[in-house]
């Protein structure tokens, strides 16, 4: 049986990708760092012996060294947890505690995620890590500037991603930068165009699906290939 980690599983993309991977039969071990927004996902390990879910904070760095300690082989580990930070600002209105919040958890936690769980993913037999991005981390999208704090955070992780593919697939892993889409999440908002359902039906398809000849690249739900 497959084991795949994922993190901020609470709600959105990841509570759904969670569900799926449980409805193929996979064992799921899901972090969440808010037990009072939990709820659905604790809920569902009630009817799942195959869902494990822990509390965690992604920045609580001595949390995430001590993972291993309880933890066996993770075939898949899944960088979900991100957080947008502040709306609605522009051009000399950027928050600088809120810029280094956003880089914090989308850009550094992702990282060192997967130096604490390595030896875990080493001994799994898929070998592959997915991090979930965003097309806004494109440079090549960026026409229409603004946005400088997730922005600047996705680029970041989408380097972060290519820098561990090159380390790591000669040790047989598959690196992924993935684009979920604009999806019907509360950071996504009412507006966007797809729901959490569509956007984990492609991402768990595009997980299942990717190999080593993949690895480094920046690809979308869909399973097609972003600028970076």
């Amino acid at each position: 049986m497959q084991h795949i980690f994922i993190t901020g599983a609470n709600r959105g993309i990841g509570l759904e990708l969670v569900k799926q991977f449980l409805a193929q039969g996979s064992k799921v071990t899901a972090t969440y760092r808010d037990q009072q927004n939990a709820q659905a996902l604790l809920a569902l390990a009630e009817s799942h012996s195959t869902l494990t879910c822990l509390q965690l904070d992604v920045t609580d760095y001595p949390a995430v060294e001590s993972l291993t300690e309880n933890l066996k082989a993770i075939d898949i580990l899944i960088n979900n947890a991100g957080y947008y930070g502040p709306k609605g600002y522009g051009f000399r209105h950027t928050d600088i505690q809120e810029w280094r919040n956003v880089l914090e958890i989308n850009t550094i936690a992702p990282l060192k995620l997967v130096e604490a769980l390595f030896p875990l993913l080493q001994q799994g037999h898929e070998k592959k890590i997915m991090c979930l991005s965003s097309k806004v981390g494109s440079m090549t999208e960026n026409t229409s500037g603004g946005g400088y704090i997730y922005r600047s955070s996705k680029a970041a992780l989408n380097s972060v991603v290519k820098s561990l593919s090159n380390d790591l697939s000669d040790k047989g892993f598959t690196v992924l930068a993935l684009h979920p889409g604009w999806v019907q999440t509360e950071m996504g908002g009412p507006n966007a165009l797809i729901t959490t359902e569509e956007s984990a039906t492609g991402l768990v398809n595009v997980i299942t699906n990717s190999n080593i000849s993949d690895s480094g690249s920046f690809v979308n739900y869909l399973g097609e290939e972003l600028p970076w």
